[in-house]
């Protein structure tokens, strides 16, 4: 734990104008961003007595060993760099809003030539014009299937698209009628196009000109006697009014705003957000969050606010955006939203009328998202709290390893040897810190060798970190001056192999844990405890000890354990197939440079087999199409350096298979 003292800026240090400030650990990591119009008299509320301080925020100062700032000439400026770099550092006392599932959109792919409509998931693509969030896919189909009557648009995939241009038939929505088939030209790419835009002007709540100019055509085709084009336009209408149903009118027409609403309490919040579009709800979305800083319901609907919009531009800002409580720099959120959408857009409460009624109902769904959240993570925190106690137990450790690695070995008979390294953080895999590593210190089969390479390596790394940052330097080496800048390489990202675990597990008896143990030994690593997770029994090893302990079948913390064992097993496992597999697909011609796989398959299709391409000649090469003399010399010289493979066996017959698709006993 640090003392704010020892890193606080000198008086008279701290510019009193605008800007960004960052917070960062004895690592160097960065731990809270936060921005503020006058940074002097910002930061100095951070160097209060420690008991006149939140306590998250005085865990943050005791924390921190350092804090740095960038001075910018606008509020707005500062919005929009704090976004920038929560987004880039992930700092860990800082609120981040998470959704709680991965929300479905209607898109329109305007950037193809025959645009498609489609659900799309995850990051949003630059030329796609999207529609919603909606709660479920389903509701997207419903629309879609009701509006291509109207809007024949095409909704195939590419490969779908491709077939059917290849055989001149239209799929079965092109015979029934709900897409204008323009795979096989029924329509032009610019109509076709006009159609994609005319679903997206409906869809962005321009529906009454739109029913009004069908309904105008079809009073025409009904004087002119066309009753059947007038009957055909009379179901369209019908047919865009049931779609428009299934969102009821919530606000005045021609409405676009998102109302955002907020359930708190002392440790978490829950956010919720209604997209109102045309005067109709068209999607909704929410979060929860851990409320790891001292924020009130300003902060939190300003963080809101930047983790909605802060990817976004053009109409997905609204024009309106209500919200429960106004941030504190209301004027630069204003500005800066303005910016985004190209065009002004207001942020307030709502007071009266209809607006503030649906802001209630926002709220109430925003409550029981919080009620909901908490009745699912009480059993989930529980469960995780009591497993790593258990274990914190069994194995006499002083407290509960709150992160855990895990190291597997694989192999195939001795080859393609692998190891793989799984990290749990609260219970809880972080596959972003999961690792490979290939045994590089010899060959052959010897899992408890290959144990102690790769503890080795992994904790090597993991003291040159410690090093590099000056953590073990005498006082002062490796400082960051304050208010300074940072070297390049500690940009307070998160390092590979930064973090220590409190616990390694590996994946064996006591041979491998004795192996993992001595590697720390040899380190000078004695703060971090060791165990292995027998197969056999299920029984835990721990170093230097004859017998086992055995956990009872029914506890959570061998439950735990389990898992992080699984995990790392079936990584490790992965990871050896895929290598095993790339080296049985290698071949002779890979060492031949600027040869693609296309020209590759050429040369195998001409030839035959691999085989009868060694006994060509340069002449016979330099016939398939694309390959000039050099080449075919290249490729010459690859096949005659290369070593004899080994003969291809039949499993299920014992034949050994020859190059070329013959066999011998």
């Amino acid at each position: 734990m640090a003392d704010p003292s020892s890193y606080r800026p000198k008086p008279g240090q701290i510019p009193d104008s605008p800007g960004v400030y960052k917070f960062r650990d004895e690592h160097h990591r960065v731990i809270y961003v936060g921005k503020a119009k006058s940074l002097r008299q910002r930061l100095a509320n951070y160097f209060q007595p420690l008991t006149s301080l939140h306590p998250r925020t005085a865990t943050m100062v005791t924390t921190a060993a350092s804090v740095e700032w960038t001075v910018v000439s606008t509020e707005v400026e500062a919005l929009q760099l704090e976004y920038s770099w929560i987004k880039e550092f992930d700092p860990r006392f800082n609120v981040k809003y998470r959704d709680d599932k991965s929300y479905p959109y209607l898109a329109v792919t305007m950037n193809e030539e025959f645009p498609r409509v489609q659900v799309m998931r995850g990051h949003k693509k630059k030329g796609v014009r999207y529609f919603g969030p909606y709660a479920h896919a389903w509701a997207i189909r419903e629309t879609v299937d009701l509006m291509l009557r109207v809007f024949p648009v095409r909704t195939c995939s590419a490969g779908v698209f491709r077939n059917a241009a290849s055989a001149g038939r239209p799929c079965l929505l092109g015979y029934i009628g709900k897409c204008s088939a323009p795979c096989v030209g029924r329509v032009a790419p610019e109509e076709h196009r006009e159609l994609a835009e005319d679903f997206c002007d409906f869809m962005a709540g321009r529906t009454g000109t739109y029913i009004r100019r069908l309904e105008k055509q079809m009073a025409i085709a009904a004087e002119d006697m066309e009753y059947e084009k007038a009957a055909r336009l009379r179901d369209d209408i019908e047919a865009l009014r049931r779609a428009m149903e299934k969102n009821a009118v919530v606000l005045a027409d021609a409405t676009d705003a998102d109302l955002i609403a907020l359930a708190e309490d002392e440790l978490e919040a829950a956010v919720q957000i209604f997209h109102v579009r045309g005067g109709r709800v068209r999607g909704q979305r929410g979060w929860v969050t851990d409320k790891v800083e001292a924020v009130d319901t300003a902060g939190l609907v300003e963080h809101a606010l930047q983790q909605l919009y802060g990817e976004e531009s053009g109409d997905a800002v609204p024009k309106e955006v209500l919200v429960p409580a106004l941030p504190e720099d209301t004027e630069a959120v204003s500005a800066w939203l303005s910016g985004r959408r190209g065009s002004l857009v207001s942020l307030r409460v709502p007071q009266r009328g209809d607006k503030k009624d649906l802001m209630a109902t926002v709220a109430r769904n925003a409550q029981q998202a919080l009620v909901l959240h908490k009745t699912k993570r009480a059993g989930d925190l529980t469960t995780r709290s009591r497993a790593l106690e258990e274990i914190a137990e069994a194995l006499d450790l002083d407290s509960a390893p709150l992160r855990i690695e895990c190291f597997d070995i694989s192999h195939l008979q001795g080859e393609d040897v692998v190891a793989s390294m799984v990290v749990f953080e609260d219970g809880l895999p972080r596959k972003g810190e999961y690792r490979r590593f290939q045994i590089k210190g010899f060959e052959g089969q010897d899992d408890v060798r290959s144990m102690h390479e790769v503890i080795t390596r992994r904790f090597k790394r993991h003291l040159a970190e410690k090093d590099r940052t000056g953590e073990w330097g005498p006082a002062g080496d490796g400082e960051v001056p304050v208010g300074g800048e940072v070297p390049a390489e500690d940009d307070g990202r998160p390092k590979r192999f930064a973090y220590p675990p409190q616990l390694v597990v590996v994946d064996g008896g006591q041979p491998q844990v004795a192996a993992a143990r001595r590697a720390l030994d040899e380190l000078g690593i004695d703060d971090i405890a060791v165990c292995g997770l027998a197969k056999r029994l299920e029984e835990v090893w721990l170093p230097g000890d004859d017998d086992p302990v055995v956990l009872p079948r029914s506890s959570e913390g061998l439950y735990l354990l389990q898992r992080v064992r699984d995990t790392a097993h079936d990584f490790a496992i992965r990871y050896q197939r895929s290598k095993r597999t790339k080296r049985l697909r290698s071949s002779p011609l890979d060492a031949v440079p600027g040869l693609g796989e296309s020209r590759k398959q050429a040369l195998i299709k001409h030839f035959g087999s691999v085989k009868r391409l060694k006994q060509a000649t340069i002449e016979q090469i330099c016939e398939v199409p694309g390959f000039g003399r050099k080449t075919a010399e290249a490729v010459a010289v690859a096949l005659a350096q290369a070593a004899p493979a080994a003969p291809a066996v039949n499993t299920a017959t014992g034949e050994i298979m020859e190059d070329d698709g013959g066999t011998t006993a």
